[in-house]
C-alpha cells in the first residue's frame, strides 16, 4: 500500500510492509571509500512472516535464557563470533565467485529517477500499488517494501541458505522432489535459525555469517521510489512463500541524508551516521517502523589509518586483510529498531588513563534512597522476545561500571583525558544506583566533528558527544553524559512504539540527567534539590519562549492522539512532522516530558517514584511502549495517586494531547523563584543593573570608588544571570567589559558562552564579534539561532558576519541546520 503524501506537508513516510514480512536479522558487509565518499557492499536480510501472516503467536516469546551455550561446538575451529575473511573468495571488487555483480567501476544501471533493474525483468514495477493484500489480492505477486532513499541499488537476489555446509541440522525434509519443496526448505531453515533459543546466540551468529555468504539462487525483480525499495519474485503471491533470506547489492550516495561525510577537528576525513531526520534508510535498505525489532552483525573494510566504531556488543579488534586494508566486525544480539544502528569511521585516537584511578563509589544521602540491589527482580521472567538478556544475569546486575572506551580526534585527546575519563565511571555508577542493571554490556564515547547538530546522541553501545561539552569545566559534559547514558534505558532498551512519542525517550532522559548528575557529584540531598529547582526554572523559561515562538501543532507531545501506534493493513505509517527542519531544533518533547515526570515525582515522593521506575524498567526492557503503558502501570502500582484526581485520561489530556503550557505546570512555576540559588542570581542581577545605571552617569574616579563585589556563580546560575541581563534594554560598554572580566566568560561552557554571544550581538559589542564567529563555527550544535539574532538587528556588520560564517560552514553543516539558517539569511 503506497502511503499518499501531500507535498505541502512535512510528514515522513515509513513504507515498509512490516505486517507482511518482518526482518529479524541484518548482515552488512561494507567498504568505506573516502575518495568517492561512498559506502558500498551487500546487506542480507533474514525474514519471518509478519503479524498478518502468522496463525499463532509471535515466534521467540518466552523468558530470557542464559548466555552460555555448552552444547555448541564450532566446526573446523572457526571463531564463532567472527566472520570468515577469505580474500580469494570475497572481495569488495569481485563479489562472490558464485555469481556476477555490478561492482566498483561497473556501470550503475539506475535511471534519472533512481529506478534499477536486473536486466529487463524489473519493468512494470513502479509503485507499491501491487503490494499483496493477503485477503483480497488473489493472483498478483507479493511485493516486499523496504524503507530506502538516496541509495543506488544494484542487484537483489535470493540467498541459497540450503547450500551452507552443516545446515542440515535446521531441516526436517529428507527428500526434495521439486522446486517448491526446495523453496519451502530454504524458508524453513531461516525460520529455524531466527527462532533459535537465546542461549544459542553464538551458534546463531555463526550460521548467520555463513548463510550470508551462501551463493545466490535467483535474481529478484525490484524498483526504487523516493522513499522505498520494492522487491518481488515472479509468481510468488503470499509472504510465507517469499524468500526469507535476500541479498541486496547497493551503494550510498555522497549526499545521502543518513550519512555525513566531513572532516574532524584535526582536518582528517571521517564519516558518521545520525539516523536523523530520516533514520537509516539512506545507509542501508531496511524496515524503519519501530516494530521491526532486529539484531545485526556488520563487517566494515577501510584503509588502515581509520578506526571503525559502531553499535556493537563487542569491542572490535581489526583484522588486516592486506597491506593498508583493515576489516572490523561488530554484532548485536538484543533486538532493536534499525534506526538505532550507528557507525562512525575516522582517524580517531583512543584516549586512555595514564595513571590509576580509584574505584568509583556512590555513597551519599541522595543515592541511598535508590541504590538497594533488588535481586528479587532477577528471578522473574522477562516480557520480551528471547535474547541474551543482562537483566537475567546476576553478575551484570551488580556491575556498577560497564567497560568503556573514549575516542576523539588527536587534537582533543588531552582535553578528553582531563574531562571525560573521570566523568564516565562516575556517571555510569550514578545511573546504576538509580535504575539498576545497565542494559548494555559496554560503551564507547566518541567526540564527533564540529558540524554535529546536537550536544549528544545515544545508540546501542556508543555515545556521540559534541566538542562543545569539553569546554568550561565538567558541568555541561557531565550533565550531557548523564542524559545520553539515561537513553540506554529510555530510548534504547525501552523504545516508543510510535516514533511521534519522542517524549518517552527525551523527557525521561532530561529528567534523569539531573538525578544521575546529582548522585555523580555526591551532592547532599538539599543541595541537589536546589540545583534541580534552578534547572527547572531555566527549562521553564525555555519552554515558555518556545511555546510563544513556534507553531501550535509542533507543541503537542502526542500529535497522532488517539491514533498513536496505529498502522495500515500492511504496516506502513507516517511520522507526523518528521521532515520539518524547524522541529529538529525544538525542545518541547524534552521539556514538557521532563515537567510531567517531575510533577509526578513530586506527588508520589522520590523514594516511591524511583522504586516504581526500577519496576517499570524490569517489566518493559526490551520492548516498545506507548504513553499509556507507563501511566497505567504508575497509577496501578501507586493507587493512592487517584486521591490526587490523577487518571490516565486527565494526564494525557493536560500534558500530551494539547499545545501550549500544561495547566498543572502554570501552578508550579512560581515556586522556583523562591529557590536559594535563584535568589542569589536575582541579587546579582540587581547589582549589575544598578552598576549599569551608575556607569552611565558617573565619572571614572567615582566609578572606582563604587566598585562592587560580585558573587561567584555556578554555570547554571551564570546562564540565568545572562538571560536576565538580556531582558534589560541597554547595558553600557563598560558593564559588558566588566561582566566578561568578572566571570571569565570566554572560558565558560557552551551554554554560558551562547548567552554571552547573544549579549554581544544585542549590544553590538564589535570588539567581541570574533567570539561570535568562533562560536558559530565550533559550536554548531548550539549556534543555529544566533544567525537569526545577527540578522534581526539589520546591522550591516552583523549581517556580514552571519553570511561569512554560513559560507565557511554550509558545505559541512547538517542538512536541517543549513536549511533553517538559509531561511534566516535569505
Amino acid at each position: 500500500m503506497e502511503t499518499k503524501l501531500d507535498p505541502a506537508k512535512d510528514d515522513l513516510p515509513l513504507m515498509a510492509n512490516t505486517r507482511h514480512m518482518l526482518v529479524k536479522h541484518y548482515v552488512l558487509d561494507l567498504d568505506v571509500d573516502f575518495k568517492t565518499q561512498v559506502i558500498e557492499g551487500t546487506i542480507v536480510l533474514f525474514f519471518e512472516p509478519g503479524s498478518r501472516c502468522k496463525k499463532g503467536g509471535s515466534a521467540g516469546e518466552g523468558a530470557c535464557l542464559s548466555q552460555s551455550d555448552e552444547t555448541f561446538r564450532i566446526r573446523a575451529s572457526e571463531p564463532c563470533h567472527s566472520p570468515v575473511t577469505n580474500l580469494s573468495a570475497r572481495s569488495s571488487k569481485t563479489g562472490y565467485n558464485d555469481f556476477s555483480v555490478c561492482a566498483k567501476g561497473e556501470k550503475d544501471t539506475s535511471d534519472k529517477n533512481g529506478n534499477h533493474s536486473n536486466g529487463e525483468q524489473a519493468s512494470g514495477i513502479s509503485s507499491s500499488k501491487n503490494c499483496c493484500d493477503i485477503e483480497t489480492h488473489g493472483s498478483e505477486d507479493f511485493l516486499l517494501v523496504l524503507d530506502c532513499c538516496d541509495l543506488s541499488v544494484l542487484k537483489v537476489e535470493e540467498v541459497d541458505v540450503a547450500a551452507v555446509p552443516g545446515i542440515e541440522k535446521f531441516t526436517r525434509s529428507a527428500k526434495l522432489t521439486d522446486a517448491e519443496e526446495l523453496r519451502n526448505l530454504r524458508n524453513q531453515i531461516v525460520h529455524e535459525l531466527v527462532t533459535l533459543p537465546a542461549d544459542h546466540w553464538r551458534e546463531q551468529l555463526y550460521y548467520y555469517t555463513y548463510c550470508s555468504q551462501a551463493p545466490g539462487c535467483g535474481e529478484l525483480l525490484f524498483s526504487t521510489g523516493t522513499w522505498s525499495l520494492e522487491i518481488r519474485k515472479a509468481e510468488v503471491q503470499a509472504p510465507r512463500d517469499f524468500p526469507h533470506a535476500i541479498r541486496i547489492w547497493y551503494k550510498t550516495k555522497p549526499e545521502g541524508r543518513s550519512v555525513t561525510w566531513t572532516t574532524d577537528q584535526s582536518g582528517r576525513p571521517c564519516v558518521y551516521t545520525m539516523g536523523s531526520p530520516i533514520n537509516n534508510r539512506a545507509l542501508f535498505p531496511c524496515q524503519e517502523p519501530p516494530v521491526a525489532m532486529s539484531t545485526w552483525q556488520t563487517t566494515v573494510r577501510t584503509a588502515s589509518s581509520f578506526v571503525v566504531l559502531m553499535s556493537g556488543e563487542n569491542s572490535a579488534e581489526p583484522a588486516q586483510l592486506q597491506e593498508g586494508l583493515l576489516s572490523w566486525y561488530y554484532y548485536v544480539t538484543m533486538p532493536m529498531p534499525a534506526s538505532t544502528f550507528t557507525v562512525a569511521v575516522g582517524c580517531w585516537t583512543e584516549v586512555k588513563q595514564e595513571s590509576h584511578t580509584a574505584d568509583v563509589q556512590i555513597n551519599n544521602e541522595f543515592s541511598s534512597l535508590f541504590s538497594r540491589a533488588d535481586l528479587r527482580l532477577i528471578k522473574g521472567s522477562c516480557g520480551h522476545v528471547a535474547y541474551p538478556c543482562r537483566f537475567q544475569n546476576p553478575a551484570a546486575s551488580s556491575q556498577l561500571v560497564i567497560p568503556h572506551r573514549v575516542f576523539a580526534p588527536w587534537c582533543l585527546k588531552d582535553r578528553c583525558a582531563e574531562i571525560l575519563l573521570e566523568l564516565i565511571p562516575q556517571c555510569l555508577s550514578a545511573a546504576h544506583a538509580i535504575l539498576g542493571t545497565h542494559p548494555f554490556s559496554r560503551i564507547d564515547v566518541l567526540i564527533v566533528p564540529s558540524n554535529f547538530s546536537s550536544l549528544g546522541m545515544a545508540s546501542p553501545h556508543i555515545i556521540f558527544l559534541s566538542q562543545s561539552v569539553l569546554t568550561g569545566g565538567s558541568h555541561l559534559c557531565g550533565t550531557r553524559l548523564c542524559h545520553e547514558i539515561a537513553h540506554a534505558w529510555f530510548g534504547l532498551a525501552i523504545g516508543a512504539r510510535d516514533w511521534t512519542e519522542e517524549w518517552i525517550s527525551e523527557g525521561f532522559a532530561t529528567y534523569l540527567e539531573d538525578v544521575f548528575w546529582a548522585v555523580a557529584q555526591q551532592l547532599p540531598h538539599d543541595e541537589a534539590r536546589e540545583q534541580q529547582e534552578l534547572k527547572a526554572l531555566l527549562r521553564w523559561r525555555r519552554l515558555r519562549d518556545e511555546v510563544q515562538n513556534s507553531k501550535e501543532e509542533l507543541q503537542v507531545l502526542r500529535p497522532n492522539k488517539e491514533n498513536t501506534g496505529e498502522v495500515s493493513e500492511s504496516g506502513t505509517c507516517i511520522i507526523k512532522h518528521g521532515l520539518n527542519a524547524e522541529k529538529i531544533f525544538m525542545q518541547v518533547h524534552y521539556l514538557k516530558g521532563y515537567f510531567l515526570l517531575q510533577s509526578l515525582a513530586k506527588k508520589i515522593g522520590e523514594a516511591t517514584y524511583f522504586e516504581f521506575l526500577r519496576k517499570f524498567v524490569q517489566k518493559f526492557h526490551g520492548q516498545l511502549i506507548l504513553s499509556q503503558d507507563f501511566l497505567y502501570m504508575l497509577l496501578e502500582d501507586i493507587p493512592e495517586q487517584k486521591g490526587y484526581g490523577l487518571s490516565v485520561e486527565n494526564i494525557i489530556g493536560a500534558w500530551l494531547d494539547t499545545s501550549g503550557i500544561p495547566k498543572p505546570l502554570l501552578e508550579e512555576c512560581q515556586s522556583w523563584d523562591q529557590c536559594r540559588l535563584v535568589q542569589q542570581v536575582n541579587d546579582e542581577v540587581t547589582k549589575w543593573i544598578q552598576a549599569n545605571q551608575r556607569a552611565r552617569k558617573r565619572t571614572k574616579r567615582k566609578r572606582r570608588q563604587d566598585e562592587v563585589a560580585f558573587r561567584k556563580l555556578l554555570p547554571d546560575q551564570l546562564v540565568l544571570l545572562l538571560e536576565s541581563l538580556l531582558e534589560e534594554k541597554m547595558l553600557c560598554l563598560r558593564i559588558l567589559q566588566c561582566l566578561e572580566k568578572t566571570y571569565h566568560l570566554d572560558e565558560q561552557d557552551a551554554e554560558v558562552r551562547h548567552r554571552w554571544c547573544e549579549l554581544v550581538v544585542k549590544h553590538k559589542y564589535t570588539t567581541r564579534y570574533a567570539e561570535v564567529e568562533k562560536f558559530l563555527k565550533e559550536d554548531q550544535a548550539m549556534g543555529v539561532y544566533l544567525y537569526g539574532e545577527l540578522m534581526v538587528n539589520e546591522d550591516a556588520k552583523q549581517q556580514e558576519l552571519a553570511y561569512k560564517c554560513f559560507a565557511a560552514t554550509q558545505k559541512q553543516m547538517d542538512v536541517s541546520s543549513a536549511k533553517v539558517v538559509a531561511e534566516m539569511l535569505f
